[in-house]
């Protein structure tokens, strides 16, 4: 066998289909592109060319509209990541909400004063209370809270509405077996305690024999509604930065310098504050992962937006 296929090799040195013989791993398909006859180099002949046959090694992944290609490199780089968002899945609750090492109180610590800032900074979310009652509506009384509280917090809530329109036509979403309205609704009050986990089991394979994934009613709402919800979540962030600047100004809460002060002081003794700062952070890196996988869903116009800001991210600085 060795003599009949030395002459192949040697008349194909220039051939085309070099690179395509030499890199086949399998014997098989070596001898489909044998000589037709001795001292005949198929490049030369009237033969059709052989056709190239695929290195078994690599395998395509089918996963709604990725169509990645995936390699022994590229599974094991995942699982690497996988391990790090689970890692960082425990670290997060350990930290934020078990020891007692960070600032504030853990969960099961947590005072009675904490308690009633959270009630009333959800009574008081997106504003909506403390906006009717400055219209004349005292229905029910907004809470009086520090206008940094409630800023912070309602610009993290704003920031984790962002997020439906994302999650809910992310095409790594059959990999989720569970319920992604349970998902970001848990989100919208527990943030990255649900967010990362999902961000890991995203990245398993894909369940080639699962139907694709129905969208829930919520799901078609926050779907074809992506741009209200965009707009909506924007303006509130936007007006969560004023309220906490110049709110409730005769309160007695103090110009910028004191709010400042204030909100340094809040972030280090409040454990919900504390985990707010590393909320953003998270979201900072999980949100432009998200667009990123799913940059076929963004519209024509914002794409060449999109691709330039994920160009200067990964662009290191000189």
């Amino acid at each position: 066998m060795a003599a009949r296929t030395l002459p192949l090799l040697t008349c194909c040195a220039s051939s085309p289909h070099r690179a395509t013989l030499l890199a086949l791993p399998c014997r098989a398909a070596a001898r489909a592109l044998a000589s037709p006859g001795p001292g005949r180099c198929p490049a030369g002949s009237d033969a059709p060319s052989p056709r190239r046959v695929p290195a078994p090694c690599a395998a395509k992944r089918g996963g709604g509209g990725g169509g990645e290609v995936a390699s022994d490199d590229g599974g094991g780089a995942r699982a690497l990541l996988q391990a790090t968002l689970w890692g960082a899945e425990a670290a997060y609750i350990l930290w934020l909400f078990l020891l007692p090492y960070a600032p504030g109180d853990p969960v099961w610590a947590i005072s009675q004063a904490t308690i009633s800032d959270l009630i009333g900074l959800s009574l008081n979310f997106f504003f909506i209370l403390p906006l009717i009652n400055s219209a004349g509506i005292h229905l029910l009384e907004s809470p009086v809270l520090h206008p940094m509280a409630e800023g912070l917090f309602n610009f993290v809530i704003a920031w984790t509405l962002l997020f439906a329109p994302l999650l809910f036509k992310d095409f790594r979403r059959d990999r989720y077996k569970g319920s992604l309205d349970l998902l970001w609704g848990f989100q919208m009050f527990l943030t990255n305690t649900f967010l990362i986990p999902y961000m890991a089991i995203r990245l398993n394979d894909p369940d080639k024999d699962q139907s694709p994934p129905q969208t829930s009613k919520l799901g078609s709402v926050m779907v074809r509604g992506a741009s209200i919800v965009g707009l909506s979540g924007g303006l509130v962030c936007i007006v969560s930065i004023a309220w906490a600047l110049f709110g409730r100004a005769d309160a007695g809460f103090g110009g910028i310098a004191e709010r400042w002060q204030f909100a340094q002081n809040y972030i280090f003794s409040e454990r919900f504050a504390y985990a707010f700062l590393w909320d953003m952070l998270l979201y900072s890196i999980f949100q432009p992962w998200l667009i990123g996988d799913n940059i076929q869903n963004v519209k024509t116009n914002a794409t060449e937006f999109v691709n330039s800001v994920r160009k200067s991210e990964l662009t290191p600085t000189p």
